[in-house]
């Protein structure tokens, strides 16, 4: 009869378990649509950024589908093409933020050069919206 009840208990833990990873999304999942959104919101597609990162557009999918974990280098390169702290890709459900606004570019036709130009210049703006919040919490 324990054996029964045992088989019972491990059953009903394996179901609702599997209940829980249903309903949960993974860290990779949100990156990615975190990924996808900030890309269509600044007008890039996946070949334009997979070629300004220098990876494959098929690996870049990968992350986007959130079937691929991504080195954090990576994630700091995609971050500075997008203009935002790399950590805002962790956010489950996030808002269009004024940082990505501040940064996003709806340009078509551009060259790898014009990417890296643009990852600079993104690089700068995000340095600077950094440093004026911390005056502004100093200043506080």
């Amino acid at each position: 009869m324990w054996q029964y009840l045992y088989i019972q208990e491990i059953i009903g833990t394996f179901a609702t378990e599997i209940r829980r990873r249903a309903v949960m999304k993974t860290v990779n999942q949100i990156i990615g649509e975190n990924l996808k959104k900030i890309r269509e919101l600044s007008g890039f597609t996946q070949e334009q950024v997979a070629q300004s990162i220098k990876i494959e557009r098929s690996t870049y999918s990968n992350y986007e589908g959130g079937t691929r974990e991504i080195p954090y280098t990576i994630l700091e390169d995609i971050s500075n093409l997008f203009g935002c702290e790399p950590f805002i890709l962790f956010e489950d459900n996030i808002q269009t933020n004024n940082e990505i606004m501040a940064t996003a570019f709806r340009i078509s036709n551009l060259g790898e050069n014009d990417l890296k130009e643009i990852a600079t210049f993104k690089d700068i703006v995000k340095s600077y919206l950094k440093m004026e919040r911390i005056a502004q919490n100093e200043a506080e």
